[in-house]
């Protein structure tokens, strides 16, 4: 009988700890902002790597996406945000000022890219891009 009651009370608790599990919220992603700098980086390499135009706008899109997150100033949410999982995007993550100004920087550039339909003009702004993406993720 003991036994019945015992076994009774611990499915009880066990189902009452998962229901408090489901009703908790969802936890964000610490933001890794090195990270997302990485990753805009690796972008804007494929950018420069591609021999279209549409290519280099697509890759240099996914940079701005990850650089500005989804809240951000221009934001593409029909493009790949390849930053989703660690962070909010690395401007808004970043807490240093001067990283940030780099950022921006690195931003005016990939738009800079965005707003050109020449692709040889495209290129040098994704290589800018990512040297000076490159260059804050390795300091």
């Amino acid at each position: 009988m003991h036994r019945t009651i015992r076994s009774s009370m611990l499915t009880a608790a066990a189902a009452a700890f998962g229901l408090s599990l489901l009703a908790a919220p969802a936890l964000a992603a610490e933001p890794q902002p090195a990270k997302e700098i990485a990753a805009a980086a690796q972008h804007a390499g494929f950018a420069a790597g591609s021999g279209d135009i549409g290519g280099v706008h697509t890759h240099l899109h996914h940079t701005v996406n990850c650089l500005v997150g989804p809240e951000g100033e221009g934001f593409a949410p029909d493009q790949l945000n390849p930053c989703k999982t660690i962070g909010n995007g690395a401007i808004p993550d970043t807490e240093d000022e001067v990283t940030k100004q780099s950022l921006a920087a690195a931003l005016e550039s990939a738009n800079a890219g965005l707003a050109t339909g020449d692709l040889a003009s495209a290129k040098a702004e994704a290589i800018k891009t990512q040297g000076m993406l490159e260059a804050l993720a390795t300091h």
